[in-house]
C-alpha cells in the first residue's frame, strides 16, 4: 500500500507537472512562432491635432489647418486594425497667453500598445493666440434682382438689426457689419419681406445665437417715366 501510494504521489507530481509544463511550452512556441512570421509594417494617416484645457477668455487667433500626418510602424497583423481614432496628438493649452507659441509634437501623439511613432509630419507648429471679446455690429442686407425700369429699391430694412459676434480681439475690433444671404427681390413693386441669415466673412469670428434675419425690401418710383 505505502508503495503504491507513493507511485501514486510520483505521478501526481511529476508526470501531471510535466504535462501541463510541456502544454505551456507549446503554447508559448507557438505564441512566438505567430508574433515571429508577423511582419513589421508602417501605415500613415492623418490625425486632427486635439486642443485641450484652452482658458475660457482665449481664443486661437489662427485659420491654418491643425492636423498633421504620423507614420506608425509595428506588427502588421496590428497595423491593419489601426483606426485614425487610435492615434492622438493631444496639445495642453492651459498656459497659453495672447501672441504667438510654438509647440513641439514629439512627445504629444499616442498610438496604441506594441506600435510606435517614427514620424511627425510636421513635428512642430505655431499658434497665435488673442483674448476673446464679444461685440455688437449692424447687418447690412444683400438684395439682388431685376426690377421693372420705373422701380428702384427705396430702402431695405433688417430685423434685428443687429448681432453680436465673438472672437479674438483684434479681428473683432477690425470687423465693420456683418452681411446677409442675397435676397433676390425680383418681382417685387411695393414691399416684401424676406428671411434670411447673416454671418461675418472671418471665418474665426462667430455670430453669437444666430438667428433669422427678416429683410423687408421697400420700392419707390424712379421717375424716369413720369411725363
Amino acid at each position: 500500500m505505502s508503495g503504491f501510494g507513493q507511485g501514486s504521489l510520483f505521478e501526481r507530481i511529476f508526470v501531471h507537472n510535466f504535462l501541463l509544463k510541456l502544454v505551456s511550452l507549446l503554447l508559448a512556441v507557438g505564441l512566438w512562432l505567430a508574433v515571429a512570421r508577423d511582419p513589421i509594417a508602417e501605415v500613415e494617416i492623418n490625425v486632427p491635432i486635439e486642443f485641450q484645457k484652452i482658458p475660457d477668455n482665449m481664443e486661437i487667433d489662427s485659420a491654418d489647418s491643425t492636423a498633421v500626418r504620423v507614420r506608425v510602424r509595428g506588427p502588421e497583423r496590428l497595423i491593419h486594425r489601426l483606426d485614425i481614432a487610435d492615434v492622438h496628438a493631444q496639445v495642453d493649452l492651459s498656459t497659453v497667453r495672447p501672441g504667438q507659441r510654438t509647440f513641439d509634437l514629439t512627445d504629444r501623439v499616442h498610438v496604441p500598445q506594441d506600435l510606435e511613432v517614427v514620424q511627425i509630419i510636421p513635428d512642430q507648429f505655431q499658434l497665435s493666440f488673442d483674448e476673446r471679446v464679444t461685440r455688437k455690429i449692424e447687418v447690412h442686407p444683400r438684395v439682388i434682382g431685376t426690377f421693372a425700369g420705373n422701380l428702384r429699391v427705396a430702402q431695405v430694412l433688417a430685423d434685428p438689426p443687429t448681432v453680436t459676434v465673438t472672437g479674438p480681439r483684434h479681428r473683432v475690433d477690425a470687423v465693420e457689419s456683418a452681411i446677409t444671404d442675397p435676397v433676390d427681390a425680383t418681382g417685387v413693386i411695393t414691399r416684401a419681406a424676406f428671411m434670411t441669415h447673416a454671418y461675418v466673412t472671418d471665418p474665426l469670428i462667430q455670430v453669437a445665437h444666430p438667428t433669422s434675419i427678416r429683410v423687408t425690401v421697400i420700392m419707390e418710383s424712379s421717375g424716369d417715366d413720369e411725363k
